[in-house]
Protein backbone atom coordinates (compact mmCIF):
# COMPACT_ATOMS: atom_id res chain seq x y z
CA UNK A 1 0.00 0.00 0.00
CA UNK A 2 1.23 3.50 -0.49
CA UNK A 3 2.49 5.38 2.78
CA UNK A 4 -0.66 7.80 3.73
CA UNK A 5 2.15 10.01 5.18
CA UNK A 6 3.56 10.53 1.38
CA UNK A 7 0.46 10.82 0.50
CA UNK A 8 -0.64 13.66 2.92
CA UNK A 9 1.76 15.77 0.77
CA UNK A 10 0.61 18.68 -1.67
CA UNK A 11 2.88 16.51 -4.30
CA UNK A 12 1.20 13.48 -4.02
CA UNK A 13 -2.29 14.98 -4.75
CA UNK A 14 -1.15 16.90 -7.17
CA UNK A 15 0.40 13.99 -9.05
CA UNK A 16 -2.72 11.70 -9.04
CA UNK A 17 -5.02 14.96 -10.21
CA UNK A 18 -2.60 14.34 -13.24
CA UNK A 19 -4.31 11.17 -13.92
CA UNK A 20 -7.53 12.30 -12.98
CA UNK A 21 -7.70 10.94 -9.68
CA UNK A 22 -9.10 13.23 -6.66
CA UNK A 23 -7.90 12.19 -3.78
CA UNK A 24 -9.60 12.30 -0.34
CA UNK A 25 -7.05 13.74 1.99
CA UNK A 26 -9.63 14.65 4.60
CA UNK A 27 -10.69 11.30 5.39
CA UNK A 28 -6.98 9.95 4.31
CA UNK A 29 -5.59 12.44 7.28
CA UNK A 30 -8.56 11.32 9.91
CA UNK A 31 -7.79 7.57 9.29
CA UNK A 32 -4.54 8.23 9.54
CA UNK A 33 -4.64 10.83 12.76
CA UNK A 34 -7.15 7.90 14.18
CA UNK A 35 -5.18 5.51 13.63
CA UNK A 36 -1.83 6.61 15.14
CA UNK A 37 -3.95 7.95 18.82
CA UNK A 38 -5.32 4.55 19.00
CA UNK A 39 -1.92 2.63 18.85
CA UNK A 40 -0.34 5.15 21.20
CA UNK A 41 -3.53 4.44 23.60
CA UNK A 42 -2.98 0.67 23.04
CA UNK A 43 0.36 0.84 23.83
CA UNK A 44 -0.04 2.42 26.91
CA UNK A 45 -3.14 0.30 28.64
CA UNK A 46 -0.34 -2.83 27.42
CA UNK A 47 2.03 -1.32 29.37
CA UNK A 48 -0.20 -0.39 32.63
CA UNK A 49 -1.65 -4.24 32.62
CA UNK A 50 2.43 -5.60 32.24
CA UNK A 51 3.02 -3.06 35.48
CA UNK A 52 0.02 -4.43 37.23
CA UNK A 53 1.08 -8.47 36.67
CA UNK A 54 4.61 -7.52 37.90
CA UNK A 55 2.87 -6.22 41.38
CA UNK A 56 3.40 -9.31 43.13
CA UNK A 57 0.77 -8.41 45.84
CA UNK A 58 -2.46 -9.64 45.66
CA UNK A 59 -4.93 -6.93 44.21
CA UNK A 60 -7.43 -6.29 46.54
CA UNK A 61 -11.14 -5.18 45.21
CA UNK A 62 -10.72 -2.06 44.12
CA UNK A 63 -7.47 -2.86 41.87
CA UNK A 64 -9.02 -5.42 40.27
CA UNK A 65 -12.24 -3.67 39.50
CA UNK A 66 -9.26 -0.72 37.53
CA UNK A 67 -7.30 -4.27 35.78
CA UNK A 68 -10.99 -5.23 34.72
CA UNK A 69 -11.67 -1.68 33.07
CA UNK A 70 -8.62 -1.52 31.81
CA UNK A 71 -8.92 -4.70 29.82
CA UNK A 72 -12.27 -3.86 28.85
CA UNK A 73 -10.71 -0.82 27.42
CA UNK A 74 -8.15 -2.52 25.79
CA UNK A 75 -10.36 -4.56 24.00
CA UNK A 76 -12.89 -2.05 23.09
CA UNK A 77 -9.64 0.35 21.29
CA UNK A 78 -8.63 -2.94 19.72
CA UNK A 79 -11.60 -3.40 18.10
CA UNK A 80 -11.33 0.42 17.45
CA UNK A 81 -7.92 -0.02 15.83
CA UNK A 82 -8.62 -2.95 13.88
CA UNK A 83 -11.70 -0.58 12.41
CA UNK A 84 -9.23 2.29 11.84
CA UNK A 85 -6.64 0.33 9.91
CA UNK A 86 -9.65 -1.66 7.18
CA UNK A 87 -10.42 1.66 6.55
CA UNK A 88 -7.19 3.23 6.17
CA UNK A 89 -6.33 -0.13 3.90
CA UNK A 90 -9.27 -0.11 1.89
CA UNK A 91 -8.75 3.93 1.15
CA UNK A 92 -4.90 3.12 0.20
CA UNK A 93 -5.41 0.28 -1.30
CA UNK A 94 -8.06 2.41 -4.13
CA UNK A 95 -5.29 4.81 -4.62
CA UNK A 96 -3.52 4.61 -8.12
CA UNK A 97 0.05 4.77 -8.08
CA UNK A 98 1.86 8.51 -8.99
CA UNK A 99 2.87 9.19 -12.40
CA UNK A 100 6.78 10.10 -13.00
CA UNK A 101 7.12 13.99 -13.06
CA UNK A 102 7.75 13.81 -16.79
CA UNK A 103 5.03 11.78 -17.76
CA UNK A 104 3.19 13.72 -20.15
CA UNK A 105 0.22 15.19 -19.38
CA UNK A 106 -3.89 14.60 -21.12
CA UNK A 107 -5.30 11.06 -22.05
CA UNK A 108 -5.78 8.84 -25.05
CA UNK A 109 -7.99 11.58 -26.58
CA UNK A 110 -4.59 14.30 -26.99
CA UNK A 111 -2.44 13.17 -29.77
CA UNK A 112 -0.58 10.02 -29.62
CA UNK A 113 3.40 10.78 -27.59
CA UNK A 114 5.51 8.41 -30.14
CA UNK A 115 8.72 7.87 -29.16
CA UNK A 116 9.57 6.16 -32.01
CA UNK A 117 8.89 3.90 -34.92
CA UNK A 118 10.63 0.40 -36.70
CA UNK A 119 9.89 -0.83 -40.48
CA UNK A 120 8.03 0.33 -43.18
CA UNK A 121 4.33 -0.23 -43.58
CA UNK A 122 4.08 -2.49 -46.23
CA UNK A 123 2.26 -1.30 -49.42
CA UNK A 124 0.00 -3.56 -51.45
CA UNK A 125 -1.37 -3.45 -54.74
CA UNK A 126 -4.61 -5.05 -53.91
CA UNK A 127 -7.07 -4.19 -50.96
CA UNK A 128 -5.59 -5.69 -47.82
CA UNK A 129 -8.06 -7.92 -45.89
CA UNK A 130 -8.51 -7.74 -42.39
CA UNK A 131 -7.50 -10.79 -40.10
CA UNK A 132 -11.64 -12.16 -39.78
CA UNK A 133 -11.60 -12.46 -43.61
CA UNK A 134 -8.56 -14.06 -44.29
CA UNK A 135 -8.89 -16.34 -41.77
CA UNK A 136 -12.51 -17.15 -42.33
CA UNK A 137 -11.43 -17.79 -46.09
CA UNK A 138 -8.31 -19.65 -45.39
CA UNK A 139 -10.77 -22.23 -43.04
CA UNK A 140 -8.13 -21.31 -39.91
CA UNK A 141 -10.14 -19.08 -37.92
CA UNK A 142 -13.76 -20.43 -36.78
CA UNK A 143 -15.51 -17.46 -34.64
CA UNK A 144 -19.31 -19.60 -35.74
CA UNK A 145 -18.12 -22.50 -33.80
CA UNK A 146 -16.23 -20.83 -31.11
CA UNK A 147 -19.95 -18.77 -30.37
CA UNK A 148 -21.86 -22.26 -30.36
CA UNK A 149 -19.42 -23.19 -27.47
CA UNK A 150 -19.00 -20.14 -25.23
CA UNK A 151 -20.67 -17.11 -26.57
CA UNK A 152 -19.05 -14.18 -27.86
CA UNK A 153 -15.19 -13.01 -27.31
CA UNK A 154 -13.93 -16.48 -28.14
CA UNK A 155 -11.94 -17.78 -30.75
CA UNK A 156 -11.41 -21.55 -32.52
CA UNK A 157 -7.69 -21.74 -34.85
CA UNK A 158 -7.71 -24.23 -36.98
CA UNK A 159 -5.07 -26.28 -38.83
CA UNK A 160 -2.13 -24.31 -39.52
CA UNK A 161 -3.28 -21.10 -37.71
CA UNK A 162 -3.42 -23.56 -34.25
CA UNK A 163 0.21 -24.40 -35.14
CA UNK A 164 1.23 -20.98 -36.05
CA UNK A 165 -0.07 -19.85 -32.74
CA UNK A 166 1.80 -22.89 -31.40
CA UNK A 167 4.83 -21.81 -33.11
CA UNK A 168 4.76 -18.18 -31.79
CA UNK A 169 4.48 -19.12 -28.23
CA UNK A 170 7.75 -21.35 -28.87
CA UNK A 171 9.73 -18.72 -30.53
CA UNK A 172 8.38 -16.02 -27.79
CA UNK A 173 9.35 -18.00 -25.08
CA UNK A 174 12.97 -19.29 -27.04
CA UNK A 175 13.52 -15.55 -27.79
CA UNK A 176 13.22 -14.16 -24.42
CA UNK A 177 14.89 -17.16 -22.41
CA UNK A 178 18.06 -17.65 -24.31
CA UNK A 179 18.30 -14.43 -26.10
CA UNK A 180 17.09 -12.21 -23.83
CA UNK A 181 17.73 -13.80 -19.77
CA UNK A 182 14.86 -14.42 -18.92
CA UNK A 183 13.83 -17.59 -16.88
CA UNK A 184 10.56 -19.73 -18.33
CA UNK A 185 7.83 -20.17 -15.35
CA UNK A 186 5.05 -22.67 -15.10
CA UNK A 187 1.84 -21.19 -12.79
CA UNK A 188 -1.20 -21.62 -11.36
CA UNK A 189 -3.94 -20.02 -13.53
CA UNK A 190 -6.06 -19.75 -10.75
CA UNK A 191 -5.06 -17.35 -7.52
CA UNK A 192 -6.27 -16.10 -4.71
CA UNK A 193 -8.17 -12.61 -3.55
CA UNK A 194 -4.78 -11.86 -1.65
CA UNK A 195 -2.57 -12.62 -4.73
CA UNK A 196 -4.65 -10.29 -7.14
CA UNK A 197 -4.63 -7.55 -4.59
CA UNK A 198 -0.56 -7.64 -4.29
CA UNK A 199 -0.08 -6.69 -7.93
CA UNK A 200 -3.61 -4.01 -7.94
CA UNK A 201 -5.82 -6.13 -9.68
CA UNK A 202 -8.03 -5.70 -6.28
CA UNK A 203 -9.91 -4.04 -5.31
CA UNK A 204 -10.78 -1.42 -8.52
CA UNK A 205 -10.81 -4.25 -11.15
CA UNK A 206 -13.09 -6.53 -9.60
CA UNK A 207 -15.32 -6.31 -12.60
CA UNK A 208 -12.99 -7.62 -15.16
CA UNK A 209 -12.14 -10.41 -13.29
CA UNK A 210 -13.59 -13.82 -13.70
CA UNK A 211 -14.56 -15.46 -10.27
CA UNK A 212 -14.99 -19.06 -9.59
CA UNK A 213 -16.06 -21.06 -5.98
CA UNK A 214 -15.73 -24.44 -6.73
CA UNK A 215 -14.62 -26.60 -3.44
CA UNK A 216 -15.71 -23.89 -0.96
CA UNK A 217 -12.73 -21.68 -2.47
CA UNK A 218 -12.85 -18.30 -4.02
CA UNK A 219 -10.21 -18.44 -6.59
CA UNK A 220 -10.14 -15.84 -10.19
CA UNK A 221 -8.59 -16.37 -13.26
CA UNK A 222 -5.51 -14.42 -14.22
CA UNK A 223 -5.78 -12.26 -16.66
CA UNK A 224 -1.91 -11.94 -17.40
CA UNK A 225 0.80 -13.98 -15.64
CA UNK A 226 2.15 -10.69 -14.24
CA UNK A 227 -0.23 -11.99 -11.28
CA UNK A 228 1.45 -14.65 -10.43
CA UNK A 229 4.95 -14.49 -11.12
CA UNK A 230 5.26 -11.27 -9.08
CA UNK A 231 3.59 -12.62 -6.28
CA UNK A 232 6.17 -15.30 -6.60
CA UNK A 233 7.63 -13.13 -3.95
CA UNK A 234 4.98 -11.96 -2.60
CA UNK A 235 6.14 -11.40 1.27
CA UNK A 236 9.99 -12.20 0.83
CA UNK A 237 13.03 -10.27 0.72
CA UNK A 238 15.60 -10.80 -2.01
CA UNK A 239 18.92 -9.92 -1.49
CA UNK A 240 20.21 -7.09 -3.74
CA UNK A 241 23.06 -8.94 -5.28
CA UNK A 242 19.95 -11.71 -6.99
CA UNK A 243 18.35 -8.35 -8.54
CA UNK A 244 17.39 -8.17 -11.01
CA UNK A 245 15.08 -11.06 -11.37
CA UNK A 246 13.93 -11.53 -15.35
CA UNK A 247 10.92 -13.54 -15.27
CA UNK A 248 8.77 -15.12 -18.08
CA UNK A 249 5.62 -17.53 -18.55
CA UNK A 250 3.47 -17.78 -21.39
CA UNK A 251 -0.06 -18.27 -20.20
CA UNK A 252 -3.84 -18.25 -21.05
CA UNK A 253 -5.25 -14.94 -19.60
CA UNK A 254 -9.19 -14.35 -18.69
CA UNK A 255 -10.58 -10.48 -19.14
CA UNK A 256 -14.31 -9.94 -18.83
CA UNK A 257 -13.73 -7.10 -20.76
CA UNK A 258 -15.94 -5.08 -18.73
CA UNK A 259 -16.99 -1.20 -20.38
CA UNK A 260 -15.68 -2.56 -23.23
CA UNK A 261 -18.59 -4.28 -25.45
CA UNK A 262 -18.86 -3.09 -28.62
CA UNK A 263 -15.43 -2.42 -29.24
CA UNK A 264 -13.32 -4.97 -31.39
CA UNK A 265 -15.74 -7.37 -31.26
CA UNK A 266 -14.76 -9.28 -34.27
CA UNK A 267 -11.69 -11.43 -34.45
CA UNK A 268 -8.92 -11.81 -32.10
CA UNK A 269 -8.37 -8.53 -30.99
CA UNK A 270 -10.21 -8.03 -27.92
CA UNK A 271 -10.91 -11.57 -26.64
CA UNK A 272 -12.19 -13.41 -22.64
CA UNK A 273 -9.59 -15.70 -23.48
CA UNK A 274 -6.17 -15.52 -25.26
CA UNK A 275 -2.92 -16.48 -24.81
CA UNK A 276 0.03 -14.34 -23.84
CA UNK A 277 4.23 -14.24 -22.82
CA UNK A 278 4.61 -12.11 -20.59
CA UNK A 279 7.77 -10.63 -18.90
CA UNK A 280 8.50 -9.55 -15.33
CA UNK A 281 11.77 -7.53 -13.82
CA UNK A 282 12.18 -6.99 -10.24
CA UNK A 283 14.50 -4.78 -9.20
CA UNK A 284 16.01 -1.83 -6.83
CA UNK A 285 13.76 0.87 -7.01
CA UNK A 286 16.66 3.25 -8.31
CA UNK A 287 17.32 0.98 -10.84
CA UNK A 288 13.46 0.59 -12.58
CA UNK A 289 13.81 3.56 -14.44
CA UNK A 290 16.41 1.64 -17.04
CA UNK A 291 14.64 -1.88 -16.53
CA UNK A 292 12.14 -0.17 -18.36
CA UNK A 293 13.96 0.78 -21.42
CA UNK A 294 15.61 -2.92 -21.23
CA UNK A 295 12.53 -4.70 -20.91
CA UNK A 296 10.64 -2.40 -23.65
CA UNK A 297 13.71 -2.98 -25.72
CA UNK A 298 12.70 -7.25 -25.38
CA UNK A 299 9.20 -6.44 -26.43
CA UNK A 300 10.36 -4.60 -29.88
CA UNK A 301 13.02 -7.15 -30.39
CA UNK A 302 10.54 -9.84 -30.95
CA UNK A 303 8.36 -7.44 -33.30
CA UNK A 304 11.44 -6.57 -35.07
CA UNK A 305 12.57 -10.39 -35.43
CA UNK A 306 8.95 -11.47 -36.73
CA UNK A 307 9.22 -8.25 -39.44
CA UNK A 308 6.07 -6.45 -37.63
CA UNK A 309 5.95 -2.81 -38.71
CA UNK A 310 5.87 -1.09 -35.40
CA UNK A 311 5.50 1.98 -32.88
CA UNK A 312 5.90 3.15 -29.50
CA UNK A 313 4.20 5.37 -27.80
CA UNK A 314 3.94 6.68 -24.27
CA UNK A 315 0.86 6.67 -22.57
CA UNK A 316 -0.02 10.48 -20.54
CA UNK A 317 -0.64 10.29 -17.14
CA UNK A 318 -4.28 10.58 -17.61
CA UNK A 319 -4.41 7.27 -19.66
CA UNK A 320 -1.88 5.42 -17.16
CA UNK A 321 -3.05 1.64 -15.78
CA UNK A 322 -3.60 1.70 -12.23
CA UNK A 323 -0.22 0.00 -10.89
CA UNK A 324 1.71 2.05 -13.38
CA UNK A 325 3.70 4.82 -13.27
CA UNK A 326 5.48 5.34 -16.97
CA UNK A 327 4.06 3.18 -19.58
CA UNK A 328 4.73 2.37 -23.37
CA UNK A 329 2.80 0.61 -25.47
CA UNK A 330 3.92 -0.90 -28.71
CA UNK A 331 1.84 -0.51 -31.39
CA UNK A 332 1.29 -2.62 -34.78
CA UNK A 333 0.66 -1.62 -38.14
CA UNK A 334 -2.92 -3.82 -39.21
CA UNK A 335 -3.38 -3.14 -42.73
CA UNK A 336 -6.85 -4.34 -42.74
CA UNK A 337 -7.69 -1.20 -40.21
CA UNK A 338 -5.33 1.30 -41.65
CA UNK A 339 -3.77 1.91 -38.53
CA UNK A 340 -1.54 1.17 -35.42
CA UNK A 341 -3.11 -1.01 -32.83
CA UNK A 342 -1.41 -1.68 -29.60
CA UNK A 343 0.13 -4.95 -29.37
CA UNK A 344 2.26 -4.59 -25.61
CA UNK A 345 2.02 -2.70 -22.94
CA UNK A 346 5.59 -2.29 -21.08
CA UNK A 347 5.24 -0.68 -17.76
CA UNK A 348 7.27 0.47 -14.61
CA UNK A 349 5.16 -0.06 -11.06
CA UNK A 350 8.22 1.28 -9.24
CA UNK A 351 7.49 -0.04 -5.62
CA UNK A 352 4.17 0.26 -5.96
CA UNK A 353 3.32 -3.56 -6.35
CA UNK A 354 6.27 -4.22 -3.80
CA UNK A 355 4.54 -2.21 -1.16
CA UNK A 356 1.04 -4.30 -2.06
CA UNK A 357 3.01 -8.00 -2.05
CA UNK A 358 5.64 -6.71 0.93
CA UNK A 359 8.57 -7.73 -1.85
CA UNK A 360 11.47 -5.63 0.01
CA UNK A 361 15.06 -5.56 -0.92
CA UNK A 362 18.34 -6.30 1.65
CA UNK A 363 21.00 -4.45 0.55
CA UNK A 364 24.51 -5.29 1.55
CA UNK A 365 24.58 -3.08 4.22
CA UNK A 366 21.08 -4.66 5.55
CA UNK A 367 19.19 -1.50 4.60
CA UNK A 368 15.56 -2.49 3.50
CA UNK A 369 13.72 -1.21 0.71
CA UNK A 370 10.83 -2.39 -0.69
CA UNK A 371 11.17 -3.73 -4.42
CA UNK A 372 10.07 -2.04 -7.68
CA UNK A 373 8.64 -4.37 -10.78
CA UNK A 374 7.85 -3.83 -14.01
CA UNK A 375 6.47 -5.90 -16.47
CA UNK A 376 5.96 -6.11 -20.49
CA UNK A 377 3.21 -8.56 -22.64
CA UNK A 378 6.41 -9.63 -25.38
CA UNK A 379 3.86 -10.84 -26.83
CA UNK A 380 0.56 -11.89 -26.84
CA UNK A 381 -0.46 -14.62 -29.18
CA UNK A 382 -3.58 -13.88 -30.74
CA UNK A 383 -2.68 -10.30 -31.88
CA UNK A 384 0.58 -11.42 -33.12
CA UNK A 385 -1.03 -13.66 -35.40
CA UNK A 386 -3.40 -10.75 -36.22
CA UNK A 387 -0.56 -8.73 -37.52
CA UNK A 388 1.18 -11.58 -39.18
CA UNK A 389 -1.74 -12.46 -40.93
CA UNK A 390 -2.48 -8.86 -42.37
CA UNK A 391 1.44 -7.74 -42.74
CA UNK A 392 2.27 -10.88 -44.77
CA UNK A 393 -0.82 -11.60 -46.91
CA UNK A 394 -0.94 -11.91 -50.41
CA UNK A 395 -2.93 -10.80 -54.03
CA UNK A 396 -4.03 -14.21 -53.98
CA UNK A 397 -5.65 -14.84 -50.28
CA UNK A 398 -2.60 -16.57 -49.08
CA UNK A 399 -0.12 -15.64 -46.51
CA UNK A 400 3.57 -15.74 -46.11
CA UNK A 401 5.15 -16.45 -42.71
CA UNK A 402 7.76 -14.82 -41.17
CA UNK A 403 11.05 -16.75 -41.88
CA UNK A 404 11.97 -16.65 -38.19
CA UNK A 405 9.08 -18.71 -37.42
CA UNK A 406 10.00 -21.05 -40.09
CA UNK A 407 11.96 -23.46 -38.00
CA UNK A 408 8.63 -23.44 -35.45
CA UNK A 409 6.07 -24.20 -37.80
CA UNK A 410 7.80 -26.69 -40.44
CA UNK A 411 5.95 -24.09 -43.44
CA UNK A 412 6.95 -20.77 -45.21
CA UNK A 413 3.22 -19.96 -46.36
CA UNK A 414 -0.36 -21.22 -46.10
CA UNK A 415 -1.84 -21.53 -49.18
CA UNK A 416 -5.22 -20.51 -50.48
CA UNK A 417 -7.22 -23.54 -49.43
CA UNK A 418 -5.54 -23.25 -45.88
CA UNK A 419 -2.90 -25.91 -46.63
CA UNK A 420 0.52 -25.12 -45.19
CA UNK A 421 3.28 -25.10 -47.84
CA UNK A 422 5.93 -26.91 -46.65
CA UNK A 423 9.67 -25.50 -46.41
CA UNK A 424 12.31 -26.87 -48.86
CA UNK A 425 15.16 -28.46 -46.33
Amino acid sequence: MHDPHSLLQDAAAADLARRGYALDRAALRDLTERRARLIAERDKLRAEQNRSARGGARPDGAVRARMQEAKERLRAVSEELREAEEGLGALLSAVPNRPYPDVPDGTEQDPPVVRRVWGEVPGFDFTPRDHVDLGTRLGILDQVRAARLSGSRFAVTRGAGARLERALAAFLLDLHTTGHGYTEYGVPHLVTRETMTGTGQLPKFEDDLFLTNAADRDLLLIPTAEVPLVNLFRGETLREEELPLALTACTPCYRAEAGSYGRDTRGLVRLHQFEKVELVRVCRPGDSAAQLELLTGHAETALQRLGLAHRVVELRAGDLGFAARRTYDIEVWLPGQGTYREISSCSDCGDFQGRRAGIRVRDRDGRKEFAATLNGSALPVGRTLVAVLEQYQRADGSVAVPPALVPYTGFSAIAPDGSPVLSAR
